[in-house]
């Protein structure tokens, strides 16, 4: 797209009980880009429908630059040079993953400081690694159903129990809190050294062995995170807080 004027005319859905975010989206991407923007409103269904009719497209919002449609939002990002639309972007992505683990290592590192005055200390790796199960518990909770049908893909318990699959992050998320706690350890350990050394095992043999390419269940079923060395990574936290529980609880 050239550019000759700074001006863009933009057509949207604002109703009473419906405000179209990808308009609100479109808007705050061209002005943040420094164009003036002629905010144009579609208040009905009919006047949205008669606006596509006319213009011979299927969605809003719609954005015109120099007489020129430019189209919805991700043609809008591509034609001011950001990123593709999400039909062309890479199918997989760790970014679900890094926000998790960034967010329980800091969570980990305040609340090591307020119960010892450290920010990095033993306390705080043991509570990255808990606060790390319980929100990755929380991700596959968040639809079971899901989770459980792209576990099954490559679980090997899973495979052969299919109820495993659904209590999988019960176990993931009660072994977590009770590690937080520091209680129950007769419990939290076990379970922990269990569920983490069948997943490491499932992991390797369908990502190393078999050399299959699946998306990993770690971060809930709607997950675009590759199976592969994040998924063992979570498993392999868990086998080793296991270990190192059971260290201090015998040599204590």
């Amino acid at each position: 797209m050239t550019v000759k004027t700074r001006t863009a005319t933009l057509y949207r859905m604002v109703m009473e009980q419906h405000i179209c975010p990808y308009g609100l989206k479109s808007k705050d991407l061209l002005e943040r880009q420094g164009f003036t923007v002629e905010d144009h409103h579609l208040t009905t269904r009919a006047e949205t429908d008669a606006f596509k009719a006319e213009h011979d497209v299927k969605t809003t919002p719609q954005t015109f630059v120099d007489g020129e449609r430019v189209g919805g939002y991700d043609e809008l990002r591509v034609a001011l040079g950001k990123d593709k639309p999400k039909d062309e972007r890479s199918d997989t992505s760790y970014q679900p993953v890094i926000a998790l683990f960034t967010m329980t290592f800091l969570m980990a590192l305040g609340a090591a400081f307020v119960a010892t005055g450290a920010w990095l200390s033993i306390l705080t790796a043991e509570w990255f690694v808990a606060f790390s199960m319980c929100g990755l518990a929380y991700l596959k909770l968040r639809d079971i159903e899901s989770f459980s049908t792209m576990f099954l893909n490559y679980d090997l318990l899973a495979k052969r129990w299919v109820r495993y699959s659904y209590l999988y992050p019960f176990g993931e998320g009660l072994a977590g809190v009770l590690m937080i706690a520091g209680v129950a350890m007769w419990l939290a350990i076990p379970v922990a050294l269990f569920i983490g050394t069948i997943g490491a095992v499932s992991v390797f043999y369908a990502v190393y062995v078999q050399k299959r390419e699946l998306k990993c269940a770690c971060v809930g079923g709607d997950s675009n995170v590759p199976l592969g060395f994040i998924s063992l990574t979570e498993n392999i936290f868990m086998i080793g807080m296991a270990l190192w529980m059971s260290y201090k609880l015998f040599a204590g």
